[in-house]
This record gives structure tokens, C-alpha cells and sequence, in this order.
């Protein structure tokens, strides 16, 4: 999926524009026990409360492709006969009505996700009819036979608030009004099936997680039976380490700067483009960026197998899972410099007397503490000094 799809089923997911019919829920405390379970039809449900779950059901595909939502592609032998896929597609098929395979879902979920408190489990099915989109992009509601039946997943933590004062109207005065139970953000979730292509995917889901760092392997095995993919963060930290290893006393500030600057212009480039497809980086980007950067032909290579084993022949990465483009910091143990992405080239580093420095030239205003500074030429300062 791509950014413009997982936004259009976004727009859907409100109150005057989607056709669920329910909500299925299922409440469950930190002992891994189900307190309660609950089918909730929305023509019975307040506007508020209504517009409040399916506020929880469009976070779930928030964040960035690629970092917080990952694709996860099933094999074909999955998609024609398997567990898995048939329980995925027992609780579309029957608009989550079916019970029995609610239940399991809830089983495998309570089974593998381990977060601290209690936490709401949460589904919800409709059918789209995705309109016709024209050359110039805009919808033609009354053209197109494309349906698209899918249902989100999301798990919830349910957090205690501290007991506060609250005002009662009718008499005036402020009493204690106790802890409540609040169902807040979703940590995770997922969509089945994919919408590529604005239609139905059955070979793919669209997995979410607030916390980047945070994969739920054992879940994604558990629902899906596939390889869970690396967790952003996991990414960031392999390709560094996969940097330092390979690259050894080659890994100097200019080369770090150039990986940093060619992965920025990508993304820039790409922004600018606005191709709803993510970008990819592959391999040959990296020794593209090493080799401006005057890396050796053995580092390079050693870079390369490094590479393959580390993420697989082949193998592309989101550029932003593994670098930040919008900052570019220097860290010693005592100090760290934070700089502005377009003005790396700023920093130096250079060894003076058998002394290693870092450089930063101030020809603009300089502040400290926030109060503005002189700096003085060396000619200028006091011998005593």
C-alpha cells in the first residue's frame, strides 16, 4: 500500500462516512484474563462514543509507511490453504460476525502481546465501493465496480487516571469523582486485507506499531506466520553497526555526512516528486554515497557481503528508517552538537599537536545559555589568559 490509499481509507473511517455496523470488543486485565466481551451496533451508539472508536480504528493506520505501518506478504501457499489465512479470512468473509473465529484472534493476541496493565482489543468491518479515479485524480462516485471488504485490529492500553475533583452542577460544588478506567492510543494493530492498487490484496496486510522499536514478532507469527520484518529502530542500529565494521578507520565525519546527505536529497527528491509509492534504498545507493566519499575498492566490497548478510541480496530499506534526515548530531562522551541537516559541512574534524578537535565555523552570531558572545582572535587574548 502507499500513502495515498492509506489515506483515502483513512477519510473513511467516521461516523458519516463509513458502513460498519458494529463494534467488537474485548477487554482484557493483566493477567491475561477476559473481563469482558462486546458487540456494540453503531446505530444504537451515541455520536460521540461512536466518533471515539473509530477515532481508535483510524489510529491504527497513522505514521509513517514503512516505520510505523510495514507491509506483511503472505506466501502463496498461505493464501491457498492455511490456518492463518483462512481465520483472516473467516472474520471478513463474515463481516466479523463469526464468534468462533473472533475468539481465536482474541487468543492469539492475548497469547503474544505482553503490555503492562490492562489493554482493549478492538475490530471493526466495512465494505467500501471505491469510486473510479479519473486522470486528474479526482473521484467519479457513480463510476466503478470495485468492493472492498477489510477489517481493522487495534489493541488499546486502558490506563487509570488519578482521582481529581470534578464540579457537579446541581449542587454547586466540587466533589471527588474517583479514578477512571481510559482506553488510550493503540499500541498496534492491523489491516486485512491490503488495499493495492485501490482493490482487495489478499496476499498482504498492513501491520501497525506506535512504538518503532517495538515489532511484535511473536504476534506476527501467531496471526500471520510469516517473517516479522525488523523493527525500524532494529534497522537504524544494524546498518550503523553494519557502517562501523565494514568501513573501520574509514568511517570518518565526511563519510557519515555524505551517506547523511545523499539519503537526504533522496528523500527531499522524493517529497517534491510526490510518487505515492515509499522510497526505497538499495545497496548500490550506499556504495554510490561511499565511493563520493572516497572510500577504498576493499571497504567497498567488504560493505557489500557485510550488506547481503546482514539484510539479505538485494535487499531495499526505507531511507528513514535508517537515517534522520531532519537532524544530524555530534556526540562525545562530555558534548553534543546538534546541526542544522543543510549545513553539516560546518563541522570539521582535525588533529592539532596529537590533539583531536572538532571545528565549527562561527562566522554568523554565536549564543551560549542564550546570551550572544564574542569570540575573540587568538592574536587578541591576553598572554595570562
Amino acid at each position: 500500500m502507499n500513502e495515498r490509499e492509506i489515506g483515502e481509507l483513512r477519510r473513511r473511517i467516521r461516523r458519516d462516512r463509513s458502513n460498519m455496523t458494529a463494534i467488537f470488543g474485548c477487554y482484557v486485565n493483566e493477567k491475561k484474563e477476559i473481563i469482558s466481551e462486546f458487540t456494540q451496533p453503531l446505530s444504537i451508539m451515541p455520536e460521540n462514543e461512536s466518533e471515539k472508536y473509530f477515532a481508535l480504528l483510524k489510529r491504527s493506520l497513522s505514521g509513517k509507511l514503512g516505520k510505523n505501518l510495514v507491509d506483511i506478504c503472505f506466501q502463496t501457499a498461505q493464501v491457498a490453504d492455511s490456518p492463518e489465512h483462512k481465520l483472516l479470512m473467516a472474520l471478513r468473509d463474515s463481516r466479523l460476525q463469526d464468534e468462533q473465529a473472533r475468539c481465536a484472534l482474541y487468543q492469539k493476541i492475548l497469547e503474544t502481546v505482553r503490555l503492562e496493565g490492562n489493554y482493549l482489543i478492538l475490530l471493526g468491518c466495512e465494505t467500501y465501493d471505491v469510486p473510479f479515479r479519473g486522470k486528474d485524480g479526482f473521484a467519479q462516485p457513480d463510476s466503478g465496480d470495485e468492493s472492498f471488504t477489510y477489517f481493522l485490529c487495534c489493541v488499546c492500553p486502558v490506563k487509570q487516571t488519578k482521582s481529581v475533583l470534578h464540579y457537579i452542577h446541581e449542587e454547586h460544588t466540587f466533589h471527588d469523582g474517583g479514578a477512571l478506567q481510559t482506553v488510550a492510543a493503540p499500541e498496534l494493530g492491523f489491516l486485512f486485507p491490503a488495499f493495492d492498487n485501490r482493490a482487495t490484496n489478499l496476499y498482504n496486510a498492513l501491520f501497525y506499531t506506535r512504538d518503532v522499536a517495538q515489532g511484535y514478532p511473536e504476534l506476527i507469527d501467531a496471526v500471520f506466520h510469516v517473517e516479522p520484518p525488523k523493527p525500524a529502530a532494529q534497522q537504524k542500529e544494524e546498518f550503523e553497526a553494519l557502517l562501523e565494521d565494514s568501513l573501520l578507520e574509514e568511517c570518518s565525519l565526511e563519510v557519515v555526512r555524505g551517506i547523511h546527505e545523499h539519503v537526504r536529497q533522496m528523500v527531499d527528491s522524493h517529497k517534491q516528486s510526490k510518487i505515492p509509492e515509499p522510497l526505497l534504498l538499495s545497496k548500490e545507493d550506499v556504495r554510490a554515497a561511499l565511493t563520493g566519499c572516497g572510500v577504498s575498492e576493499e571497504k567497498l566490497a567488504k560493505f557489500s557481503v557485510d550488506y547481503d548478510a546482514e539484510f539479505g541480496f538485494e535487499a531495499q530499506l526505507n531511507p528513514e528508517n535508517i537515517v534522520d534526515s531532519k537532524h544530524f548530531h555530534i556526540r562525545t562522551p562530555d558534548v553534543v552538537i546538534q546541526v542544522n541537516p543543510e549545513r553539516s559541512d560546518l563541522v570539521k574534524t582535525r588533529t592539532i599537536g596529537g590533539m583531536k578537535y572538532l571545528m565549527i565555523c562561527v562566522d554568523e552570531s554565536v549564543e551560549v545559555n542564550g546570551l550572544p558572545i564574542a569570540i575573540q582572535d587568538q592574536e587578541a587574548v591576553p598572554a595570562s589568559v
